[in-house]
């Protein structure tokens, strides 16, 4: 499965990991999962969660509540619980449901916004407030389907595809045919999807 996280997504486990041996605890939980979105700064995820007014600093409290800080640093191999194990799961199953072959740190969010919503995991019960899992939801999907395109540019941009993918010309450098024919194909079923 890790080999659909981004590189992002990655340091967000590296980031959990950090997070859970700082604090001496045994396992990976989903509160560290958080904390790890959170310090990956430049992933949608963070941005997500600062808009709705959740802090690194605020996480790591309850967390350090939830689990006690042992102030010892773990060593090794720190597993993860049933429930982050699970998160990662549900966060492969969004990325499948968004038509994503990867997995980035907002499919990550979303798994541990699922877990919340059955409520089977306290700790992600002290983080988000009952119903806030589908207010940062519909965020997430807001800012994965961009902002709203005037139709006039949809349209310029319909006849620049068309133009890409009906181009035969084999020196084009627009319609790079020559190199990625499984492209122009994928292009063209779009097209005649959007014709019909």
């Amino acid at each position: 499965m890790y080999e659909r996280f981004t590189e992002r997504a990655r340091q967000v486990v590296v980031l959990a990991q950090d997070e859970a041996r700082a604090y001496g605890h045994e396992e990976i939980t989903t509160g560290h999962l958080v904390l790890g979105l959170l310090r990956e700064e430049s992933g949608i995820a963070a941005r997500i969660l600062e808009e709705h007014d959740i802090d690194l600093t605020e996480v790591r409290h309850v967390v350090c509540r939830e689990l006690g800080d042992h102030g010892r640093g773990a060593t090794g191999q720190i597993p993860f619980s049933a429930d982050a194990v699970k998160a990662q799961e549900l966060a492969l199953r969004e990325a499948l449901s968004l038509g994503h072959n990867y997995i980035g740190t907002e499919h990550i969010l979303l798994g541990l916004l699922r877990i919340q919503a059955q409520h089977t995991d306290e700790l992600l019960a002290g983080i988000f407030y009952e119903g806030e899992e589908e207010v940062i939801r519909d965020s997430v999907i807001k800012y994965l389907s961009g902002p709203k395109r005037k139709p006039e540019q949809e349209e310029e941009d319909s006849k620049r595809l068309r133009i890409w993918a009906t181009c035969q010309h084999p020196d084009c450098t627009l319609c790079v045919y020559e190199n990625y024919p499984a492209l122009r194909a994928d292009v063209l079923k779009l097209l005649k999807m959007l014709d019909d």
